[in-house]
């Protein structure tokens, strides 16, 4: 009589997987969403990526581009004090421009964030020309522009960008998110063309002279500056 078999150790064992639960289609009304949505948006600090909404209300991404146009139409109206914006590749809560004098005085601030003539040069040029080097940045402005750097650096305008392979290995800089937030771009591609800049430029001068054809400019005097500063450190303009 022959003897039942005793399995090995290493026999394999089937064991029944558990079913999986089918996952719930994601949702596809704007409509549903759009309380979620502005909730997301009132609450975050900096923009939200249309990609991170739908992952979070786990919708598809034509529900998330339907509840933000949606809700940027009612907002984007006169009796409203805010409206959304879509900047730096995300979408944000601000409140109107006409209101900032109002807002200022309510949250008593009384001094604006300032950039010098010199930074906005600087940052004009890396805004451009990004990605580039302080070297390549002096050699456009004529003039050592380490502190403006530092500057911008600083308001994280700019960040670095790696090193150029060449001899004394600089870095590279470049533009921030924050640079589109501040200036209110959405991405590098909405910076207007110098050409265009020219244009609008050349238009503004003639019709001055049209309406005020002798009137004379304002002279303009530099002193002579022999330290190798930057002429452009002491003037501010408004961001």
């Amino acid at each position: 009589m022959s003897e039942p078999e005793t399995p090995t150790p290493d026999a394999a064992v089937a064991v029944a997987e558990p079913e999986k639960e089918p996952r719930a289609p994601r949702e596809t009304s704007g409509e549903k969403i759009l309380p979620a949505v502005e909730a997301v948006l009132f609450s975050s600090p900096k923009p939200v990526r249309e990609k991170d909404l739908g992952e979070l209300l786990d919708a598809t991404p034509a529900a998330v581009s339907e509840a933000l146009a949606a809700l940027a139409s009612r907002t984007d109206l006169a009796e409203r004090g805010v409206r959304v914006e879509k900047v730096a590749g995300g979408w944000r809560f601000v409140t109107r421009p006409e209101f900032d004098g109002l807002l200022r005085k309510f949250h008593e601030v009384t001094e604006r964030s300032r950039l010098s003539l010199a930074a906005l040069e600087t940052l004009a040029i890396i805004a451009y020309r990004q990605p580039i080097t302080l070297p390549e940045i002096q050699d456009i402005r004529g003039v050592n522009s380490s502190s403006v750097l530092k500057t911008l650096f600083e308001k994280k305008l700019i960040t670095t960008a790696g090193k150029k392979a060449v001899v004394g290995m600089p870095f590279y800089y470049k533009t921030t998110p924050d640079f589109l937030m501040r200036f209110g771009l959405n991405e590098l591609t909405e910076l207007p063309r110098p050409e265009d800049l020219d244009a609008d430029l050349s238009a503004t001068i003639e019709a001055r002279e049209i309406a005020a054809p002798t009137a004379a400019a304002p002279a303009i005097h530099l002193e002579d500056d022999s330290s190798g500063t930057d002429p452009g450190d002491d003037l501010e303009v408004e961001e």
